[in-house]
């Protein structure tokens, strides 16, 4: 059999616990060395396939094959070339960042001196090393996440499996975690993120499969997944809603506005992207309206991910 050329592969996963389904046909190709992102509302299963491609729990049924050998029948090959970080950290607040991942590493098998460069090094590689000696419980919570990553990658391992690690952080800890994935996937380690945060997901992630009710409702990358909603949009906002009516005659010819009152603003669907928005600037200027605010605005992966859930609610 020809050994497939992707990190990891899911095809038919189902997971039922009593009357749940909380895996439904549950699907999933990443190709290596890339970020994914795996997004879903509360309850869409995310958790649970993630459980199920890191070995955790057994499905009921379907395939999967995580950094070369199937996950049902190759477990123990699996755990050795794969990281997990789950939802809670898994450090020891008592220990220092140097005692915990020399602790690790003991556990996944290092000698103690292998160990204690491995810690080293992954300290270094994520701007700990000041903070080695210190005790975690004394890390802020960003400091305190990159720790558990670097655990997670004691190993090297090919696919590193995260699991909202940004809950709970302020906006300085989520960048420090932002910064520590994208140097991990630019190393070769292919990376599965679940997230709520659409930011994070459109920051971080080459591809994004949408989740609800157990299955994949559409995956593609970021832009793929927003230009299913249609095209850029160019808004205009005037300070006087008075001036609605010549706004949108001046740009009437380019495509058919949308105005809306309340919000002094008209939209209009820009295609062409940037060429439509500085042919809008032309005609505002040739009718003499100066905007208090004109920008060209894609579709957000907020409106691709209530689109697309909202879909497959309905159906």
């Amino acid at each position: 059999m020809v050994p497939s050329p992707l990190s990891l592969t899911a095809s038919g996963l189902h997971k039922r616990y009593g009357d749940v389904k909380a895996l439904d046909d549950f699907s999933l190709d990443i190709p290596p060395g890339t970020i994914h992102g795996l997004l879903g509302p509360n309850g869409a299963g995310k958790s649970t396939a993630v459980r199920a491609l890191a070995t955790l729990i057994d499905v009921d049924r379907g395939e999967a094959s995580v950094a070369g050998h199937n996950v049902r029948t190759s477990p123990a090959k699996v755990r050795q070339r794969i990281g997990l970080v789950g939802q809670a950290a898994a450090v020891d607040e008592i220990l220092g960042g140097t005692q915990n991942l020399v602790m690790f590493g003991r556990l996944f098998g290092l000698s103690k001196s292998a160990a204690t460069a491995r810690a080293a090094q992954l300290l270094n590689a994520f701007d700990l090393t000041e903070a080695a000696g210190r005790p975690v419980s004394g890390y802020s919570g960003g400091m305190r996440r990159r720790l558990d990553i670097a655990a997670s990658l004691i190993l090297s391992p090919a696919v590193l499996f995260l699991d909202e690690p940004t809950t709970g952080l302020d906006p300085r800890g989520r960048n420090e975690v932002w910064r520590t994935i994208r140097t991990i996937a630019a190393q070769g380690t292919t990376v599965l993120l679940t997230t709520q945060y659409l930011d994070e997901a459109d920051q971080l992630a080459d591809s994004i499969s949408v989740m609800n009710a157990g299955h994949v409702v559409q995956s593609g990358t970021p832009d793929e997944l927003k230009k299913q909603l249609g095209a850029d949009r160019i808004v205009i906002t005037v300070t006087d809603a008075a001036e609605l009516a010549r706004v949108a005659a001046s740009v009437r010819v380019h495509t058919e506005p949308t105005i809306d009152e309340a919000g002094r603003s008209v939209t209009i669907e820009a295609p062409a992207g940037t060429a439509a928005l500085m042919a809008a600037v032309r005609a505002l200027d040739d009718a003499g309206i100066e905007p208090v605010d004109l920008v060209l605005r894609r579709p957000t992966l907020d409106e691709v991910f209530l689109a697309l859930t909202a879909q497959e609610n309905a159906s």
